[in-house]
Order: C-alpha cells, then structure tokens, then sequence
C-alpha cells in the first residue's frame, strides 16, 4: 500500500483514538465508538481527507462478537431459551415497524414506496440495500437513510439511559473474567473461523455472527479459555465507530435536506414506538423495562449490545433481541414486500375504474 493510499485512513483511526480517549475522561456514555462515530462523521460531511482503516468494521465485529459470546453460560442459555415468546414478538414488531414507517417516509420525503420501506425496515444497511435494489428501490437513498438511522439511534438511546441514569439492572458477568494469554489466542482464532464461514455463507453481519456462532457453544459448554480484555473491547469499539463514521460523504447534505430531515423524523419516532413497545413487553414478562426498550430499539446489533454491555443491561437478552430481528427480517423481507406487491397489484386490477 503507497504511504499517499493509507494517510486518510491511518489519520482517521487515529483521531477516532484521541476522539474515543477524550470521551472516556469526560464521561460520555459509550466513548470508545461514540467518539471516533462522530469525529470522522463531521471531519467527512466537512469535506476533510479522513477514512475508516481497511477491514476496520469486520475486526471490530470480530472482537464485539466474540466478547458478547463470553455471556451466554449454561444458566443463561436456560434463561433465553425460555424467552423465545418475548424475541418472536419483537421480531414481529420490528417487520412492522419497518413497513408503517417506510410508508410514511415516502409520503414525507416525496420518494417511492419501495424505497421508503427498504430504507426502514431495521436490518443490516448494506442488506437492504441489496434487497432493495433487487426491487427497484434507490439505492443510495436505503444506504443513507440506514446510516443516519444508526447514527441517531446509537446518539439518543445510550444519552437517554446516562441522562436517566439507568445502569446494572441485570447484572450478568462473562464465563470467566480471567486472561489467559494462550487461550485467548485460541479463542479468537476459533472465533475468525467462524466469522469466516459467516462470511463465505454470506451471512449478514457475519463477523457478528460468525463469532457469536463459535462463542456461544464454548461458553454454554464451560468452555472458557481467556477473557476479553478492556484494551480489545476498547480497540473493537473504536474500530466499528470509525467505519460507521466513515459512510458519510461531504455531499450527504447537499440537495437532500427534505430527505434527510425526514428520515430523522421517523428515525425518532421509531424510538418512541420501539421504546414503549418494549416498556409494554417488560409489564408482562416482569423483566426490567431497561433492558427490553434496549432489546426492542431500532439500532444494529453491535452498537445496541455494546449499550447494553457498557450499561450492565442484560446483555444475553438485548444479544438475543437484535440477532433474532436482523436473521428474521433478512428471512421474511423479500418474501413478504413480494407478496404485498402482488396483492396491491391484483387490488389494482379488479378495483373498478371511475
């Protein structure tokens, strides 16, 4: 790689560091990928040379996964088996969340229906675009619209946890808290093998994915080769703030502000829904509030279980939420928006003409 190539880059990663570090001494709420989130995110939309570090989002993916896995011991795994009511019910809701939503996007913004629904729906961004192209959906617009989502959700929900001080309701604690040098060598090597196959199965978020598939089954089996370290986690948390940083442009404001003022419109109210869908889910379960609105929020995965590990908030639960909602929309998308094509054809069609 020429000197000139990796610059922008290794400036990026390096001011999301000093970014991160700051709001850890200040206090912020998730400082290690708020920070560099928003440093490059401005320090782009500003026009300035800055980049996310090739291979950036996956390592840190890579890490995340593999440090949430270290939570789901024997007696948690009990605990979420039993809970697969309360995960079909937010999948559910979040279908159609993405539909009610998209649909007033479009009449919002003034874009198509298509567009509006892919661009809503709260899976993976660079998955709903793919889908929604397959559709006729405009790209660009589903990949911004899901990159401002995320930017807004992961803002406002861990501000509004550290603004209402809400912390530690479930406290669960990893398979082990000890370090091991050798095993944790092993562990993520395991781990990137299983990212890996993730991703040749092109799955989505397959780092996520890939390692909480080989993490989960080792610590359900008393499998517990080292701890994560704060330092990784650290690493792996500034490394995913910077890529989503670095997906904006400096044009992303310009000629778009309809567009983007509407999205984050809806983006908020999605908030509202989603948080008091999960209050609603924690009367009748009896689980904490806290922990479900976070399960149930429109955010990615690993941003939402990097809040709900920082926060102490039932980590395996909120794991759980987000894999379920992500594998389920990526299922049932493409099946279910063919189907309500189809059917608002055929209503077209026997609909009498005026």
């Amino acid at each position: 790689m020429k000197p000139r190539t990796a610059l922008p880059w290794l400036a990026g990663s390096s001011l999301g560091i000093v970014a991160g570090w700051l709001c850890s001494r200040l206090g912020t709420p998730i400082p290690w990928m708020l920070g560099p989130l928003f440093t490059l995110a401005f320090l782009r939309i500003g026009g300035a040379n800055v980049d996310a570090p090739p291979g950036g989002r996956q390592i840190g993916q890579w890490i995340i996964g593999t440090s949430l896995g270290l939570y789901f011991t024997p007696q948690v795994v009990r605990e979420v088996a039993g809970w697969w009511a309360l995960l079909a019910a937010g999948a559910v809701f979040a279908i159609a969340l993405g539909y009610a939503t998209g649909l007033l996007l479009a009449r919002m913004a003034g874009i198509d229906r298509t567009t509006g629904v892919f661009a809503c729906v709260p899976g993976g961004a660079a998955e709903m675009a793919v889908l929604g192209e397959r559709f006729g959906a405009r790209v660009d617009r589903v990949a911004a619209a899901h990159s401002l989502r995320i930017l807004i959700v992961v803002a406002v929900v861990p501000a509004a946890y550290a603004y209402l001080d809400v912390r530690g309701a479930d406290p669960y604690i990893p398979g082990t808290t000890v370090f091991d040098v050798q095993g944790f060598a092993v562990l993520m090597a395991a781990t990137l093998a299983g990212s890996a196959v993730a991703q040749w199965l092109r799955l989505p978020n397959a780092f996520v994915l890939g390692s909480l598939a080989v993490a989960i089954p080792l610590t359900a089996m008393e499998i517990n080769l080292s701890a994560v370290p704060t330092l990784a986690s650290n690493a792996g948390q500034s490394l995913l703030g910077c890529a989503l940083g670095a997906r904006f442009q400096s044009d992303f404001l310009r000629g778009a502000t309809r567009f983007v003022a509407s999205v984050s419109a809806v983006v908020l109210g999605a908030i509202a829904l989603s948080a008091a869908f999960g209050w609603g889910l924690a009367r009748a379960s009896g689980l904490h509030p806290a922990t479900l609105v976070l399960g149930t929020a429109p955010g990615g995965i690993a941003e939402m279980c990097i809040t709900a590990k920082v926060l102490q908030l039932g980590v395996p639960l909120v794991t759980a939420f987000h894999v379920t909602r992500v594998v389920v929309l990526l299922l049932l998308t493409a099946p279910l928006f063919s189907r309500v094509q189809a059917w608002r054809r055929e209503r077209n069609r026997t609909m009498p003409k005026p």
